[in-house]
């Protein structure tokens, strides 16, 4: 079987609009930062495409999974988790976000009851001179980033690293991190919305305020040496019709990247289910006498045990397991 995903969309003072005049994303928002795909997050649940399922078109992804078995859709795998173990988004970055970092799972279930959050960057576009920050350029103590953080001087600390179509970064909890502005990246991440932010240029929010820092958190946190080396930790093996390259892994979740030129067979196991992200291109999914068409920035969930199914085209996705 193979069912569409349908997001949910948020906005931010740092997001633009290449996600609805690009990637084709509907959404009455002026300004789209983030497209969530695949989430059972209490903050935005997405819906999944089923024909005929009560006869009502898509439904919250949270209430297939409880109708059809948790089991059943997601795996044994993702099913042994106590709420659903991944997140994916794409996100828009027309702006520098801020400077920030992610707790990991002790620090954010003693301190916020919450999950942790290790997060992998794949960047899907970019403007010529797009960079990200990625930890720091040199050895720093807390108190040199707390002190940069008040008088503005945090980011002559920071790692800027350029960023091209393809690149992978793996953003483990407690790493200094910001996407640049003139990115369009997929996140793949935990189950997690928490973030705290170190530094934000001084800008204001909706209400007028500045946005809110989370300084003694943040720095509760932060890693303060280099952060884990970039780039895909598999090789890329070459196969007739396609690569495919292992671009990162935790115990949460799972990131293939295949490079279609013709054909490409996978195999969704009883163990977890397949979710397929097209970063570049137009690809044919076949399963089961099913078939859709993908385009550039759809996402579709593949079931666990749903057994062999076919991309065909040119092009990239994104591949994410349990």
């Amino acid at each position: 079987m193979i069912y569409s995903l349908y997001p949910v969309f948020k906005e931010a003072i740092w997001g633009g609009e290449k996600l609805k005049e690009t990637y084709g994303k509907e959404s009455p928002l002026p300004r789209i930062a983030e497209s969530w795909e695949l989430s059972c997050h209490p903050d935005g649940v997405s819906s999944i495409g089923v024909a005929g399922f009560d006869g009502s078109g898509p439904v919250p992804l949270t209430e297939f999974i409880r109708i059809r078995g948790k089991a059943e859709v997601l795996g044994s795998r993702p099913a042994a988790f106590p709420s659903f173990p991944v997140l994916i988004k794409l996100i828009d970055a027309a702006k520098d976000l801020s400077i920030q970092v992610h707790p990991d799972d002790r620090y954010a279930m003693r301190v916020e009851g919450a999950s942790g959050k290790t997060e992998m960057w794949y960047i899907i576009d970019c403007e010529e001179d797009a960079s990200i920050l990625y930890g720091f350029n040199r050895p720093v103590s807390q108190e040199e980033v707390r002190s940069a953080a008040l008088d503005g001087t945090l980011p002559t600390l920071c790692n800027r690293v350029p960023v091209h179509k393809g690149d992978v970064f793996w953003i483990n909890a407690g790493t200094l991190h910001a996407i640049g502005g003139g990115i369009t990246l997929a996140e793949i991440q935990q189950n997690s919305d928490l973030t705290y932010r170190l530094y934000d240029y001084g800008r204001l929010g909706a209400d007028g305020k500045p946005r809110e820092l989370h300084l003694d958190k943040a720095l509760d946190v932060l890693k303060l040496e280099k952060p884990a080396r970039m780039g895909p930790i598999g090789r890329k093996e070459y196969h007739q019709g396609y690569t495919r390259t292992l671009l990162g892994s935790c115990h949460y979740f799972t990131v293939s990247e295949i490079d279609l030129t013709g054909e490409y067979m996978g195999f969704a196991t009883p163990l977890s289910f397949h979710c397929l992200t097209v970063a570049d291109g137009e690809v044919i999914i076949e399963n089961e006498g099913q078939r859709a068409e993908g385009k550039k920035g759809d996402s579709f969930l593949i079931p666990a045990g749903a057994g062999v199914y076919c991309l065909r085209g040119r092009g990239k996705t994104l591949i994410t397991t349990v």
